[in-house]
């Protein structure tokens, strides 16, 4: 995937440092004709700038969204040479004949190097006329890992790629955008095609020099097209072809510190409601009221759990936004009564594009008040996508947002759950996008500086409107483009896939990069949107989509059935059991995803995430750690019965076998067709439901099934239960539960003890507590002094959210063998 390499021929670089004023929070520096800011946010997170004709822009994109903390303290030393700015992390060294930045943390490893050229004059930062590169020193052992949603392998070393939302399955989309550095042999449904629709200029160094891998990570804020080149030798580089030069460095050293500081930069997501999480069924099909009611009644009949029923454009009339057809939607507020009373939800599409009608309302209202792009002579600017002829929001006016919002809020009145924005890159058909251009505080701005953005501005009024319709209810947007910041508004797909075993292997590392790009909450198509698959991918396809964060079936007009039930008896009972399994989780994967929404983390997480060290580790890419304690080995290879797995140091038991394994090898894991690989964390403790609900809806359970996966070593581990209504936001006054679990081990002895906090919520019911234990055979255990006995592993005890401690003495079992009779009952219990 090595494409063009970025060309600074004409580049130069700024000049001498000339004059230095220390501020507040940093310095500010005379550089040429231009002037440099560095800013100390935290000891271990700065952010640069350097301004375009002596003018800093303080709001170069609509990322970042932090309230300024106080500035901590540091120091400024300057000698006739350089100039010194340390923090208790970072110590960040500025040359000053000529300019040039260097960065290193209190122990004197790098996190970044301006490039010098052979003849040792720095090349850092060169300019030519608005556009800027940015190159730095990288060594041979270094990984590059980040930038969102990108083709090829999770290290992204090798590679060079460019930041422009795409719609790539558009048939010309190489000559509409002007790509030029792509590759022509390459069309949108390539595993190697860029760019593509999401744009996240955040990427992270690992250097691993001697025997520990430090972490740094870049944000670069800026919504210009941008080009990345990782496939240097010596340096990396990057390009912007517009705007400022404004950079957050995060010192790391690890990945998940760098991460969660970026996430304070720029949001992170908030908690959806608990039926996001279940199942989606979607299809790109005119369907009428009768037939989609009819797939909910067969996701019933059938057993298998689903939650949400989607709508493609089919359901608008004339593809006009916020209209039902009339014939196929004759009473819509009446089907979605119905739909509630099966307990399903609904989510329609919207799309940005207004169809240009006078006598529609919409389109009426929008230009009456000036809220739709224009050209640069004032007109407005037209597209050409469902509707035909369309007109695009200006969604960087505020009033434009407001307005689109009050739209969304009138829709979902109705008793529409939640709203898919799609075609938001912004996707303008045969039309090419430059001549749209946006007002932003009455002045006029070129397409290229928002175009990156406009997704990000449509999911934020779409969130808005959702939270003006419903203000205590929880909102629920998927948007298919993006940049920095989405997180705070939408969820994520990974856009029109194709049907085949390569794009399934790909979806792999780039959600896993997505995750750890800000946004928690993604996945892909189930089995892939384009194309038909074998019964075989079908099955394999929904065992790993069960298991990410975001799990929807979705497929392409005109294909055959894609439903869960369309590829035989054999592969329904495949799916069945692996959307049930994803149902038993929800209380595990609720929790993650509360712990997401709190500290930035990934929830679908790469090994490198949890175990930097591990050489191996930052290796794998096509498995991952659901939570903290789950690992997902998709099986991604036709007619594999088998795959190669690497487990990470700790403990791991087979899911379904309870076979025990030492972390820090690669084991060889047994994949029949009706199973993924997944394995336990030992040490950890995983909540689930005692049986699959056939949905969220109402299901208010009365107990809870711990289980307790004993760890071979010694050590304490800690896991979290989140219980709330899942609708509200009376999660934030205070009504939840949260369980806080700690597993202790020392030789024999083991406990596990529970805290909880909140205040509690009316639809609580949970009245009991059962322990599945994984590694302890005995029979008794003492429950806060009393002893309680132990049926196969099995201990259950009235529980309202109370806390706990148990302790047992381990007869011997740091890899006890679980007899095959009572593995099947295991299994039956998870």
């Amino acid at each position: 995937m090595v494409r063009k390499t970025i060309d600074c021929t004409d580049y130069v670089p700024l000049g001498d440092v000339d004059w230095v004023e220390q501020t507040e929070r940093g310095l500010l520096l005379g550089v040429g004709e231009e002037k440099v800011r560095v800013d100390v946010l935290f000891p271990d997170v700065l952010r640069l700038k350097i301004s375009q004709a002596g003018s800093f822009d303080e709001s170069p994109t609509f990322a970042a969204c932090f309230e300024m903390p106080a500035p901590p303290p540091f120091e400024v030393k300057e000698t006739p040479n350089e100039i010194l700015v340390e923090t208790a992390r970072i110590r960040l060294r500025i040359s000053k004949r000529p300019f040039a930045m260097d960065a290193y943390r209190e122990d004197g490893s790098v996190i970044f190097e301006d490039y010098r050229d052979d003849e040792g004059h720095a090349r850092g930062y060169v300019q030519l006329n608005d556009a800027f590169v940015v190159t730095r020193r990288l060594s041979p052992r270094d990984s590059i890992y980040g930038l969102g949603e990108k083709t090829g392998p999770f290290d992204r070393r090798g590679q060079n790629y460019a930041l422009w939302n795409t719609d790539i399955l558009h048939p010309d989309v190489l000559r509409l955008n002007h790509l030029y550095e792509a590759d022509h042999t390459l069309s949108g449904k390539s595993t190697e095609f860029d760019p593509y629709y999401t744009s996240i200029p955040l990427f992270y160094h690992c250097s691993s020099a001697g025997d520990a891998a430090r972490v740094a990570g870049f944000f670069v804020d800026n919504g210009y097209k941008g080009n990345f080149e990782f496939s240097g030798e010596q340096s990396y580089r990057y390009a912007f072809a517009g705007g400022q030069y404004t950079e957050y460095v995060f010192a790391g050293p690890d990945l998940r510190g760098a991460l969660r500081a970026y996430t304070f930069v720029t949001g992170r997501m908030a908690a959806p409601p608990i039926w996001a999480l279940g199942h989606h069924q979607c299809r790109y099909h005119h369907y009428t009221d009768e037939e989609i009611s009819a797939i909910g009644r067969q996701y019933r009949d059938r057993g298998i759990p689903c939650d949400v029923l989607w709508l493609d454009i089919g359901y608008m009339d004339g593809y006009r936004v916020f209209t039902w057809h009339p014939t196929r939607y004759p009473d819509a507020p009446r089907f979605l009564d119905a739909l509630k009373e099966s307990r399903f939800r609904l989510v329609t599409i919207v799309d940005p594009g207004v169809k240009v009608e006078p006598g529609y309302p919409v389109f009426d209202e929008a230009r009456a008040r000036n809220l739709l792009c224009k050209t640069e002579s004032g007109n407005l600017y037209i597209g050409k996508v469902w509707p035909g002829r369309s007109a695009f929001p200006d969604f960087v006016k505020p009033e434009a947002r407001a307005w689109w919002a009050s739209l969304v809020a009138e829709h979902v009145a109705s008793g529409v759950a939640g709203i898919w924005n799609d075609m938001n890159e912004p996707a303008t058909g045969d039309i090419e996008p430059f001549a749209m251009r946006f007002d932003r505080d009455g002045e006029d701005h070129p397409h290229e500086r928002y175009h990156n953005q406009f997704a990000l501005l449509m999911a934020r009024a779409t969130a808005e409107g959702l939270a003006e319709a419903r203000p205590d209810h929880r909102t629920f947007v998927l948007s298919r483009a993006g940049s920095a910041g989405i997180q705070r508004y939408a969820a994520q797909w990974l856009g029109d896939n194709c049907s085949n075993w390569e794009h399934l292997q790909m979806s792999v590392p780039m959600a896993l990069a997505m995750g750890i790009s800000g946004q928690p909450f993604i996945g892909a198509d189930i089995p892939g949107f384009v194309s038909t698959p074998s019964p075989e991918l079908a099955a394999r396809w929904v065992q790993c989509g069960a298991l990410t964060p975001f799990c929807r079936y979705h497929n392409h007009w005109g294909e055959p059935d894609q439903y869960p039930w369309s590829f035989g008896p054999e592969v329904e009972a495949i799916c069945r059991h692996a959307i049930q399994l994803r149902y038993r989780l929800l209380p595990y994967l609720y929790s993650a995803f509360f712990q997401a929404s709190a500290s930035g983390d990934p929830i679908a997480r790469p090994l490198v995430y949890d175990f930097q060290q591990d050489p191996h580790a930052r290796e794998t890419d096509d498995a991952y750690l659901l939570g903290e304690a789950l690992l997902v080995a998709p099986v991604c290879t036709e007619g594999c019965t088998e795959r190669r797995v690497y487990l990470p140091e700790g403990t791991w038991v087979d899911w379904y076998t309870e076979e025990r394994h030492a972390g820090g090898q690669f084991i060889t894991a047994k994949a029949p067709l009706d199973r993924i690989p997944l394995f336990a964390r030992g040490g950890y403790i995983i909540p689930s439901y005692e049986s699959a609900p056939a949905s969220t809806m109402d299901h208010a359970p009365e107990r809870l099934v711990l289980h307790v996966f004993v760890p071979d070593e010694d050590g304490e581990f800690v896991s979290e239960l989140h219980e709330d209504d899942g609708l509200t936001l009376s999660f934030a006054r205070g009504a939840y539960y949260r369980t806080t679990f700690r597993l202790t081990r020392r030789g024999a002895a083991l406990s596990v003890s529970a805290a909880v906090t909140g205040c509690g919520f009316p639809e609580f019911r949970r009245h009991a507590l059962r322990l599945v234990f994984h590694g302890f055979r005995g029979k008794e255990i003492t429950l806060d002094g009393r002893t309680l006995r132990v049926e196969d592993g099995v201990v259950e005890f009235e529980n309202r959210a109370e806390n706990f401690t148990l302790a047992l003495v381990l007869d011997d079992a740091r890899s006890a063998a679980v007899p095959r009779a009572e593995q099947v009952a295991l299994h039956e219990a998870l």
